[in-house]
């Protein structure tokens, strides 16, 4: 059930924080860590702090930019400590893993910074926010501590399934078995740009003065999981409203 999991680090300072995350990985059954311009990998003190996992590491994938990382997943959660502008669905580590391993659909957790978390751009890229729910005024945990109890709770619900299922069919969170696979994130960024386009269009949205409109839009659709007959039906909608006007 895990192998569809992904952990996404993005800008990653120091090299210990990976190799210590690798290793959380490994002692629950991860094995997919994704790199985001981190400063300093490959690196010997990343795999004297992975103890172990350094398969983890070898077959970790880097790439330049968050978009990329989530390209091919289909549900993407984002991890924040602290209150945003716009509120967004959020969850704790329990309910992520309730959502997130009995659907059949490659996930990715991201974690953000050491010093600073991830930015409202990152974290509007995915469709849950999870907050770890430490004491009041002490809220930041090292990276690596993070991760693992992140991994935890997804491996104690692995487990809970494997106990309890009979049949062994992974079901969506709607309660029945999906007909169509979610859209994954590269087809939601063509549909929000698309949608940005004829909001503007139609004069709906002023780009000199946008306010919070495409957010608060990301956040609707990204709230609705949609999946990828729905993202082009919703496309075929936009065409025609631009079509109509053109014509």
């Amino acid at each position: 059930m895990l192998e569809k999991v992904r952990i996404v680090l993005v800008n990653t300072t120091h090299p210990g924080n990976i190799g210590g995350v690798a290793r959380a990985m490994k002692n629950m059954g991860l094995d997919d860590l994704c790199l985001v311009s981190p400063k300093e990998f490959p690196s010997e003190v990343a795999d004297a702090r992975a103890s172990g996992a350094l398969d983890i590491l070898e077959n970790a994938r880097v790439v330049s930019g968050l978009e990329e990382a989530l390209a091919d997943c289909q549900l993407a959660v984002g991890t924040s400590a602290r209150e945003r502008h716009i509120p967004w669905p959020l969850v704790n580590p329990r309910e992520m893993a309730s959502i997130v391993v009995p659907s059949p659909q490659k996930t990715a957790i991201v974690f953000g910074r050491e010093d600073r978390g991830l930015t409202n751009e990152e974290l509007q890229l995915c469709h849950h926010h999870v907050n770890i729910p430490s004491v009041e005024g002490f809220s930041s945990l090292n990276i690596a501590a993070a991760v693992q109890v992140i991994a935890y709770e997804l491996r104690m619900e692995q487990l809970k399934l494997e106990a309890n299922q009979k049949g062994g069919s992974d079901r969506p969170s709607w309660g029945t078995d999906w007909d169509i696979e979610l859209a994954d994130h590269a087809e939601l960024e063509r549909l929000f740009d698309h949608l940005e386009e004829t909001l503007i269009k139609i004069e709906f949205l002023d780009p000199e003065n946008p306010r919070q409109l495409m957010p608060r839009m990301r956040r609707l659709l990204m709230r609705a999981v949609p999946d990828k007959v729905e993202v082009n039906v919703l496309r075929g909608v936009l065409k025609a409203v631009q079509k109509k006007l053109l014509g």
